[in-house]
């Protein structure tokens, strides 16, 4: 491409060199040496191509690597960023979830906890029934023992009386039918 506008431009200098134009006198007061400037050009443009494939290419290639590591770096980070928000979500849903199962421990604690408090108090009204059913027998025990004991000295008693208003001996069947016979007015 540029050795067609090269070519152009020297053609058309070509065609005006032949008259006496501007050029003409341009070219002549500078002392312009066509085939030494064609030959610069050309050495010019040689360089160009050397320096567009040897340095301007790798150094295109170069920053093309770069922007693409640029872009993957960023790409990366967005998916870091993406991945840091789910970590976030799934550890606010299990720290949700542990603290449901807290509760829920509390909870049914609390209840065994009533349950055992209702079945200890229904032990221990069992006990107390226990304990005062046996107090009431061991009262009725007391109770018709100490009437027993209560039977035989009023009975003694009877028998020592009536040994000393008679003032005879009485015979052990006697003194048993006087007992008795006491034992039977005692408890009416």
């Amino acid at each position: 491409m540029i050795m067609n506008v090269l070519l152009l431009l020297m053609a058309q200098v070509t065609a005006q060199a032949a008259g006496s134009g501007p050029v003409q006198r341009i070219v002549t007061t500078f002392g312009l040496n066509w085939p030494q400037l064609l030959a610069q050009i050309a050495s010019f443009c040689i360089v160009c191509l050397i320096l567009y494939r040897f340095a301007y290419r790798p150094v295109l290639k170069m920053l093309e690597v770069r922007r693409q590591q640029i872009a993957q770096g960023l790409a990366n980070a967005e998916q870091v960023k993406a991945e840091l928000a789910r970590t976030e979500a799934q550890r606010q849903e299990v720290m949700a979830q542990a603290n449901a199962q807290a509760s829920k421990f509390i909870e049914e604690g609390r209840a065994a906890a009533a349950r055992v408090r209702e079945q200890e108090t229904v032990k221990a009204i069992a006990a107390a029934e226990q304990i005062m059913i046996k107090a009431r027998e061991a009262a009725a025990q007391e109770h018709d023992h100490m009437l027993a004991e209560l039977k035989r000295e009023v009975g003694r008693l009877v028998v020592q009386a009536a040994t000393t208003v008679t003032g005879k001996i009485l015979t052990s069947e006697d003194q048993r039918r006087l007992a008795e016979e006491t034992a039977k007015q005692v408890a009416e």
